[in-house]
């Protein structure tokens, strides 16, 4: 029996990370020294008076019961503080806040809670796979918004507002929900107040949902922090913003988000919630209680340790001839693939960098079709990695360059990707 037989799976295209993750395992396994920059999963350990908290809670017994789906009290008044002491935004923590099980659960149970079969959800591309899945594999269609192509620049918000003008008009039905996630997970890109505030007066006068993913939130290098999209107070008509303890506090795999906004929104994802969790295990909910309202001298140190590896991975790609925009914000590089290896495409070339510098990025193609052109790097290794990263791709663009762009001959190009065919 073939799960293809299955409707939801079959909406699903193969997964186009699994080929580098495969050779990446086979290389490993053959006790090869891979540097991994493909996936953003945060190295280093939660802060230890976090770590401490979850503890202290574990010992008692009540801790081990259901908890809440909705999160407890606690928690979700701690987020309240948040908003408020980052965005100068007042949150209801009863109405218009709910914790998830990371930011990724929650946007996918909300796709769930609001979506009926042929709803048209509109979803930037390049993108994180979970906006566009997440409706998908609820039924909906999705129509893609061209963006993150100006080289690191933020995406022009006239430009914008007229591919969103358009697709609405002529979308049939009207599209159900719009779908932000800046600072951007893969493109970097960040935007200010002025970048929402006409997506939120369109959104209103056309009763479009906005979903904002704000995970990076405190990752920023650069310039101002970003802003929530609920600083404009008329959004939450509108909009519900996801959030995440993951990066900010090196909590990945404690799996605690939120979501914040919309009181509708709010209670659509806390009803399905209700059937499906009895939410986060209640020590862990405590741990982050404990996180956003005890000292933040942590939160300066993570963004301290991806600055410090963004200048090092960006000079010592620039070294090796691979200008790369410098992020301004987030755990990521989003490098142009450079032009000897344009033709490969973001897949072949993430397989040559694996193959031949030992180094494991995330291809663009898995991010939409029009990130094809780029590859992700994760700010995921320490400093000496990452120098180490440069100096192997420095190297490999040194004696592959001009195979590379020789290799627009597909029997030449097998041969680059495989040189055991070369030999046949």
């Amino acid at each position: 029996m073939s799960d293809s037989e299955f409707h939801r799976i079959k909406r699903l295209p193969p997964y186009v990370f699994a080929e580098v993750n495969a050779m990446k395992a086979r290389a490993r396994a053959a006790g090869e020294d891979i540097i991994d920059l493909g996936m953003g999963n945060p190295d280093q350990p939660t802060p230890q008076h976090i770590v401490d908290k979850l503890i202290e809670a574990v010992r008692d017994p009540k801790t081990h019961r259901y908890s809440n789906s909705r999160g407890i009290p606690g928690l979700r008044k701690a987020h309240a503080a948040y908003y408020k002491r980052r965005f100068n935004v007042d949150v209801d923590p009863e109405s218009e806040c709910i914790v998830t099980i990371g930011s990724k659960e929650g946007l996918a149970n909300l796709a769930q809670a609001i979506t009926s079969p042929g709803d048209i959800i509109l979803v930037p591309n390049p993108s994180y796979p979970i906006h566009p899945f997440g409706f998908i594999l609820a039924g909906a269609s999705v129509r893609h918004l061209p963006v993150g192509q100006a080289n690191g620049t933020s995406t022009d918000i006239d430009s914008f507002m007229i591919m969103l003008e358009r697709a609405v008009r002529h979308s049939v039905p009207k599209p159900l929900a719009l779908v932000l996630n800046y600072p951007s997970n893969p493109t970097a890109e960040v935007v200010g107040l002025d970048f929402y505030r006409p997506i939120v007066e369109f959104c209103r006068k056309h009763g479009i949902y906005i979903l904002s993913d704000l995970a990076y939130a405190e990752v920023f290098f650069d310039g101002e922090p970003p802003p929530s999209i609920l600083e404009i107070p008329e959004a939450r008509e509108v909009a519900v913003e996801f959030t995440s303890m993951s990066k900010t506090y090196s909590m990945a795999g404690w799996r605690i988000g939120f979501a914040t906004g919309n009181k509708k929104l709010i209670t659509a994802l806390a009803r399905i919630k209700s059937y499906l969790d009895y939410g986060a295990f209640t020590p862990i909910q405590v741990a982050a209680t404990a996180a956003l309202n005890g000292p933040q001298e942590c939160v300066e140190q993570v963004r301290t340790m991806y600055r410090q590896r963004r200048d090092v991975m960006i000079e010592g790609l620039a070294s090796a001839g691979w200008t790369v925009p410098s992020p301004s914000a987030s755990m990521f590089a989003w490098a142009p693939i450079p032009e000897p290896f344009a033709h490969l495409g973001s897949l072949e070339f993430s397989k040559l960098l694996l193959q031949e510098a030992k180094v494991a990025v995330a291809p663009g193609i898995g991010f939409g079709e029009y990130g094809d052109g780029h590859v992700r790097l994760a700010l995921v290794e320490n400093v000496h990695r990452i120098r180490q990263a440069t100096r192997n791709i420095k190297e490999f663009f040194r004696s592959n360059a001009a195979g590379a762009a020789a290799s627009k001959d597909p029997a030449a190009r097998a041969a680059l990707l495989d040189p055991e065919k070369a030999k046949v």
